[in-house]
């Protein structure tokens, strides 16, 4: 029964240590929502006048530019995937991997090659695993990402998009990343980027319905899209990073919460085993103790007899 009682203890010291490491890793990321919450209340102001501006120029000109205006029949796609570099997060990357699964069957359905680009080592090991193929990857940067992140993802996608798709180039491109709602729920979403949908780009800068102003563009409305819209693309995937960053940090931080309330719990569970354990040993101990004391009763009242 002591060896048992050991075990008991080595457990719950085992458990404990660990409880102090998830409680440890909840409170860093808690204190990292913050600062990702802010950067995205930062950038969102900057990417809605952008999109004012490039919903402006579109709507102000008769330009047919390739970034705003849809293939006849479109034949090829790229999928951004944001995931993130580590896992404790639960389901989150996971969760953006299925969403960006079903954009790409959806597409395929509709008779489109997909390119996937991929943000993430979670993301890059999981197509590696499968040997999917995979276009292009970043990663060391998910936890806090900068504008410079945004445009060295956005430089090879805004690319494709102004390459003709014989020579590789695609039609579209789609981004799938984690929404940041609130600390209690993030959401997989996917939007597409490119051709630019000025219905949505209305809405997205609150313009939907109003009368915009007229515009001369020099040196020409072309020249000016041209300047706008790979600002427009980079600032819309550094948001969706940010978003991604702070969905991650909640994500861990509900993971690590619960690993810590698990792990109070077997403590629990295992202090009241190692109590029943030292109680049965101390009855043993006690019945051993009764025992022999009779024993010795009865072997010296036989020797009197």
């Amino acid at each position: 029964m002591g060896a048992q009682l050991r075990v008991y203890k080595r457990r719950i010291k085992s458990v404990t240590a660990t409880k102090k490491i998830t409680k440890a890793m909840e409170m860093i990321a808690a204190s990292r929502i913050v600062k990702a919450q802010r950067q995205v209340a930062a950038s969102t102001p900057y990417a809605t006048e952008l999109t004012r501006a490039v919903t402006a120029v579109a709507t102000g000109s008769t330009t047919k530019h390739p970034l705003t205006t849809e293939a006849e029949t479109p034949t090829r796609a790229a999928i951004l995937l944001v995931t993130s570099d580590r896992g404790l997060a639960g389901g989150y990357s996971s969760n953006a991997i299925k969403a960006a699964e079903r954009l790409t069957e959806r597409l395929r359905g509709e008779g489109k090659e997909v390119d996937t680009y991929i943000v993430g080592r979670k993301g890059v090991a999981y197509y590696g695993f499968r040997e999917r193929k995979v276009t292009d990857s970043w990663s060391g940067f998910t936890d806090s990402p900068t504008y410079a992140d945004a445009k060295q993802v956005a430089a090879p996608l805004i690319a494709a998009v102004q390459q003709d798709t014989a020579e590789g180039g695609v039609d579209e491109l789609h981004i799938v990343f984690t929404e940041f709602v609130s600390m209690l729920t993030q959401t997989p979403v996917q939007h597409r980027l490119l051709p630019l949908s000025l219905d949505k780009a209305a809405d997205e800068a609150g313009t939907k319905g109003e009368i915009l102003p007229l515009f001369d563009f020099e040196p020409s409305a072309e020249d000016v899209l041209d300047a706008l819209l790979p600002r427009y693309v980079e600032s819309r995937i550094y948001n969706a990073l940010l978003q991604a960053a702070a969905s991650k940090h909640a994500a861990t931080r509900r993971a690590m919460k619960s690993a810590t309330d698990n792990a109070g719990d077997l403590i629990k569970s295992l202090s009241r085993l190692a109590n029943a354990a030292r109680q049965a040993e101390i009855t043993q101990e006690i019945s051993e103790i009764v025992g022999g004391a009779s024993a010795l009763a009865d072997a010296t009242a036989g020797s009197e007899n």
